[in-house]
């Protein structure tokens, strides 16, 4: 199979001079999947490996017996400052460009620097019924799928959104398999994370209602740390749309620190859960910890990996870590789940478990990386589903 991607394109945005991208990595039954991000210095390069990574993760979750059937991969890009004050009506201007693949072929929704919401008004005001409506063509009822996903969408746990904590849910999920297999207990282990929006909020409260201690978390003001543990509830609450934690909210003990200062926490688990190629070379060097679970897309650069693999520092990578939200919104619009939040997150981690166990074995067998298992794995998926359905690549 080529690595060249099926569809590359860039758009420039004719109001701000700023580009968008699409990047169609691979089509499965004429669809593919992958979010909508915005971020300043948002690159072709990185939506591109961001579109192969969603392959992968699409392919992982393959099951026969299920309804949903793993799309292709794809990714779309926004080269703005979310929180620019022109940041949403270039949106709407890339969905209005980007709307013929969206109605064909491009399912997408929230991503680094977007919500779901601002995503889904965005494409209203650009003429489209869905950001997802390319699937639609392939439900057995249409209408009943997106009612059932309008439901799931509308059920809150504790004040969240489902669809806000089941990615988070099978980030912890991924973390608590390794832990399991290493024979760790979750009561004293701690861990450090760069990032407190949706994914990175979500991890916060699963980790930490399984018994495991935050240190240390950092947002675009800086990391806030205690070595005792910090109060994940009360930050969540005190948190912006963007994630930024208000810092009236922190107790007398806890500490304000550099915004890096999070990958040398005195951790056993960071995560990852903001922005790509967080962890290079040099940033690798201060890291401690016994696993990195990378709940953002591509976080570790494959030179650290390297590195850090060496030293014996376990990173579960990206297409399993993350993979939950974008499986959740499948098995609940094909049927697989209804919207109960204990059946979704019982989904999740059983799926997730199972992929991360099967992941982490098949590594230690072949002596390689959880990544480079990860992706064998999801290749193998892939011809499964092609042998089933054709390619249409």
């Amino acid at each position: 199979m080529s690595d060249a991607p099926l569809l590359s394109l860039t758009w420039t945005d004719e109001v701000t001079g700023r580009q968008g991208f699409l990047v169609v990595d691979r089509l499965v039954r004429g669809v593919c999947s992958g979010g909508l991000r915005m971020r300043e210095g948002c690159t072709l390069a990185e939506v591109t490996g961001l579109a192969r990574g969603m392959s992968l993760k699409e392919a992982l979750h393959y099951d026969p017996d299920a309804a949903y059937v793993p799309l292709g991969g794809a990714k779309g890009g926004i080269d703005c400052d979310p929180r620019d004050p022109r940041a949403y009506g270039m949106l709407v201007r890339y969905l209005r460009v980007m709307r013929p693949y969206v109605e064909s072929c491009w399912t997408t929704g929230e991503d680094l620097g977007l919500t779901q919401d601002l995503v889904d008004r965005a494409a209203a005001e650009a003429g489209l019924v869905s950001s997802v409506q390319a699937v639609y063509p392939l439900l057995d009822d249409a209408h009943a799928a997106r009612a059932r996903l309008a439901d799931a969408f509308a059920v809150e746990v504790d004040g969240i959104g489902l669809d806000a904590l089941v990615g988070g849910c099978g980030v912890a999920e991924s973390v608590l398999t390794a832990l399991d297999r290493a024979g760790a207990p979750y009561a004293g282990t701690r861990v450090a994370l760069q990032g407190l929006g949706t994914m990175g909020g979500a991890t916060a409260r699963f980790l930490t209602r399984a018994g495991l201690t935050v240190v240390a978390v950092a947002d675009v003001r800086g990391t806030i740390a205690h070595p005792d543990g910090l109060d994940v509830e009360a930050l969540l609450a005190a948190r912006d749309g963007h994630g930024t934690v208000d810092r009236s909210a922190l107790r007398p003990g806890d500490r304000e620190l550099p915004g890096d200062a999070w990958l040398s926490a005195d951790a056993e688990v960071l995560v990852p859960a903001a922005v790509s190629y967080a962890i290079g070379v040099r940033e690798q060097e201060r890291v401690t910890a016994r696993w990195i679970a990378e709940a953002a897309n591509m976080p570790v650069l494959p030179e650290a990996e390297a590195l850090l693999h060496a030293r014996g520092v376990c990173v579960l990578p990206d297409v399993v870590v993350n993979s939950g939200t974008n499986a959740w919104w499948w098995w609940t619009l094909f049927g697989d789940v209804g919207t109960d939040a204990e059946e979704a997150f019982g989904r999740t981690r059983r799926s997730m478990r199972l992929l991360t166990e099967r992941v982490l074995a098949r590594a230690e067998a072949d002596g390689t990386t959880p990544r480079a298992a990860a992706h064998a794995l999801a290749r193998e998926r892939q011809r499964a589903v092609t042998e089933r359905f054709g390619d249409s690549r």
